[in-house]
């Protein structure tokens, strides 16, 4: 929980004095009754006591007293609500590095099922589209809320040769974002899931990109897939031959950081999944806060009431 104005809660200070002085009335009330009626003959002049039954209405009013200290600081809780509308664009790497089976059952496939995935659990106000990207990046699907468009692009993907666009990539990715359909006059927030196995070899600097997306406002959240031991078949004129192509994610982390995202690293088929669940989830809402006052002042002011109720039906006096 957090206060808007929390200066307020000074005045809970005062409760600690509030509850000496009224302590210290109620020994001089004592004093008094004692004064004037000598013990013997207390019972039998006041023969029914309020007992503990009388500090009930002075405790509910420093209840009360709280909770309206507490209203005043405007106190406030955060809160995940679904988003109305938003946009994520997919973008797939299919360079030849991808086909390596160092994922089960290979870095690709791990991709296209996680990304399957995030279809199925992303909330339906937000709008997909698919990217693939090699030596050059190609548009697969505009964003779109219709779940099979989106799902039978991703089904397409194929490994499509040598070269790593990234920069390429999220270029397409901001102009999908940026023509993507409105919601009444206000571009719905964008984002962008890349995943890839390395760094950028062709096309424009990512970040370069990247720091135009934060300007824009889009996230990119990048996803390195691949161990430090994966091997994959690359054709050249020559023929084909085994390379080793190990994970390298420092490009990608850089790209997250510059765009105000996230970058998450997987060495296997089930942490990918994991990753575009979670992506699911925190991109299909967003976090707000919850504003308490009015409750937290009117359980203040209902303390407060049902005090002196108590304290007129009991003593016949307000206090």
């Amino acid at each position: 929980m957090s206060f808007g104005q929390p200066l307020y809660l000074l005045g809970l200070f005062v409760l600690p004095v509030l509850a000496v002085l009224y302590l210290g009335e109620q020994r001089r009330r004592m004093r008094v009754a004692r004064a004037f009626v000598s013990s013997p003959l207390l019972a039998s002049v006041a023969p029914r006591r309020p007992g503990g039954r009388r500090h009930a209405p002075y405790l509910l009013f420093g209840l009360g007293l709280v909770a309206l200290i507490l209203a005043a600081a405007r106190p406030q809780v955060p809160v995940q609500r679904p988003v109305r509308a938003a946009t994520v664009m997919l973008a797939n790497d299919i360079s030849s590095s991808m086909t390596s089976t160092d994922v089960k059952p290979s870095r690709l496939s791990a991709a296209k099922r996680a990304a399957d995935s995030f279809l199925k659990r992303v909330t339906s106000s937000i709008q997909v589209g698919s990217i693939e990207f090699a030596r050059h990046a190609q548009l697969l699907q505009s964003p779109t809320t219709q779940r099979a468009l989106t799902r039978h692009a991703i089904a397409q993907i194929k490994p499509g040769g040598g070269g790593t666009a990234i920069g390429d990539a999220l270029a397409l990715a901001l102009q999908s974002i940026r023509t993507a359909p409105r919601l009444g006059n206000r571009r719905p927030p964008g984002s962008v899931i890349l995943i890839s196995d390395g760094a950028a070899n062709v096309g424009v600097n990512p970040i370069t990109v990247a720091a135009q997306a934060k300007r824009v406002h889009v996230r990119i959240y990048t996803i390195s897939v691949g161990t430090p031991y994966g091997t994959a078949q690359i054709r050249r004129r020559s023929g084909v031959f085994t390379a080793h192509v190990p994970v390298d994610g420092a490009e990608l982390r850089q790209i997250a950081a510059t765009s105000g995202g996230r970058a998450f690293s997987a060495a296997d088929s089930g942490t990918v999944n994991s990753i575009y669940n979670d992506l699911a989830r925190v991109l299909g809402h967003r976090r707000v806060q919850l504003r308490l006052t009015g409750y937290v002042a009117g359980a203040g002011l209902l303390l407060v009431a049902v005090g002196a109720a108590l304290s007129l039906l009991w003593f016949a006096r307000l206090a």
